[in-house]
């Protein structure tokens, strides 16, 4: 009888000891490390960490008017605003018992992110955004990682780029084509080039139409905004086991249903070689990874499950890394008409009224400004994750294993030391020198794809498609801010405008020839 009671009440002990050993001892270890090498914060709180903090912080910025400013951090990460004027450049933070690392000191920064994986790999996603990405290129390590890297690089690099600009061309005109007769009217362009973007990467990398990934693109965008809000909830695995928020089960069922919608694109590309209907399974991206898929090296060889998170990725940040940005970028310009009419001049005089095509693109030097300084005042909000692999030294830092090191990329970009004391206007002449003299050759001072071997593989691609876009909308019309339009920048994965971006078009008299003389 005494055994039968002693062994619950022993694993009952075990399992509280690990307990707290996880949930006390360790952060107020980690907290005293770090401490005694001047990095404050926040104090640790018991399982919470600093979650609930940073959630009121956040409500209660967004409950105040923000106004038309492009001083985005005090309203965007208002934790990361107090903290950084409380604490300096550096502060360490927790979400629940997690220990984050803020690091915005530039060179800090590009020693960490030139660093060796193993000493800081990935950070482990949230269950969330691992449903959304899944172990897709984001996340993916070592080997793995190299050889995804290559098929990426294959499909968004060099002639296969340039091949991509008559799919490009043949969205914006559908887009276009939508706004005729609406000279004069407000238009909700957010919405707009959401649609847009979805086409080209449905065309470019998957050989299909909107319509055919239109059910992908919905779930991943439920996704990305169950993504959001459980940023800053406090997540304790042990209990995820026996109960299960509305969140995750509807999570889990979203992505079940995106899986199935996949394979069944992928099955259609397949039965089409097996049909005899073609002779191999194609060269863009998802023909690249079907190809990998049905690869006899096992080296070489992407699993189903690979081959889903790889389309995935592609799918959501193909569509939503580049609707950010050309929103953005088009509120800017309505704002700045004098901006506006330059990179529109800049436009007629590279391809009259013509299309766009790939050697013009390049020559895009104005616009290649603005679109610099709008990812520089509205980009990526999150910043970039390392985990510290094994206790390592930076700088004059000590950092223990196990804990998280984030760079706020909007903090780096807005910061006055780095750009001035007009850090917060736009003003694309900044780079009119190219990037690496505009941030005195110092990489981290502006990196909205990344920095160091992992930067985004889509880059080049994003860039070539807002410019082919912005280029076809100047040629047609000049932009007006609507008085509807309420400035409240959003940060979800990417920076959204949670109003949406309300503009007006008027017809600025040019008479393009049709679609015939597009290269």
């Amino acid at each position: 009888m005494e055994l039968v009671i002693l062994v619950p009440c022993s694993l009952f002990l075990v399992a509280l000891i690990k307990f707290l050993y996880d949930y006390l001892w360790t952060p107020l270890r980690i907290q005293q490390m770090l401490n005694s090498q001047g990095i404050k914060g926040p104090p640790y709180r018991f399982i919470h960490g600093n979650n609930k903090q940073v959630a009121e912080m956040r409500r209660e910025a967004v409950s105040r008017p923000m106004g038309l400013t492009h001083n985005l951090l005090p309203f965007v990460h208002p934790h990361m605003y107090s903290w950084f004027n409380k604490y300096g450049k550096n502060y360490l933070s927790w979400k629940g018992i997690q220990a984050e690392l803020v690091i915005s000191e530039p060179e800090l920064v590009k020693e960490v992110m030139r660093n060796s994986e193993k000493a800081f790999p990935k950070s482990k996603p949230s269950i969330y955004v691992r449903r959304l990405l899944g172990n897709g290129l984001v996340f993916v390590e070592g080997e793995r990682w190299v050889k995804r890297r290559k098929l990426s690089n294959h499909t968004f690099h060099g002639e296969r780029l340039k091949n991509m600009t008559p799919a490009v061309i043949a969205s914006v005109e559908t887009m276009l084509e939508r706004w005729k007769g609406q000279e004069g009217k407000e238009i909700e362009v957010f919405g707009e080039f959401r649609l847009l973007t979805s086409e080209v990467i449905s065309r470019t990398a998957f050989g299909s139409s909107y319509l055919e990934g239109e059910k992908i693109f919905a779930m991943l965008n439920k996704l990305s905004i169950i993504v959001g809000r459980n940023i800053f909830k406090t997540s304790i695995p042990f209990i995820n086991k026996f109960w299960k928020s509305a969140d995750l089960l509807e999570s889990e069922k979203l992505t079940k249903e995106i899986r199935d919608c996949v394979m069944k694109i992928v099955k259609k590309r397949e039965d089409r070689v097996v049909n005899g209907e073609a002779d191999r399974f194609g060269n863009d991206f998802l023909g690249l990874l079907v190809n990998a898929y049905h690869d006899s090296d096992d080296k070489n060889r992407l699993s189903m499950e690979d081959l889903v998170d790889e389309c995935k990725t592609f799918y959501f940040a193909g569509q939503e890394t580049v609707n950010s940005l050309l929103g953005w970028t088009v509120l800017l310009l309505a704002i700045h008409e004098d901006w506006q009419e330059k990179a529109r001049r800049e436009v007629i005089d590279i391809f009259g009224n013509r299309n766009p095509d790939s050697e013009g693109v390049s020559k895009l030097k104005l616009m290649t400004m603005i679109i610099n300084e709008t990812l520089r005042l509205y980009g990526q909000p999150n910043g970039l994750v390392r985990r510290v692999g094994r206790e390592v030294r930076v700088g004059k830092l000590v950092l223990p294993a196990n804990i998280d090191v984030l760079f706020p990329n909007i903090a780096l970009h807005h910061d006055p030391h780095l750009w001035g004391d007009d850090v917060h206007l736009f003003k694309p002449e900044r780079f009119a020198e190219g990037i690496a003299k505009a941030t005195n050759y110092n990489a981290a001072a502006f990196s909205p794809f990344g920095l160091g071997p992992r930067s985004c593989v889509g880059m080049a691609f994003a860039t070539t498609e807002t410019k082919i876009a912005l280029s076809m909308i100047l040629q047609r019309y000049t932009i007006t801010l609507s008085p509807a339009y309420v400035h409240s920048p959003m940060p979800m994965v990417t920076l959204l405008p949670q109003h949406g971006i309300q503009i007006i078009l008027n017809s600025n008299g040019k008479n393009l020839n049709s679609s015939k003389d597009s290269v």
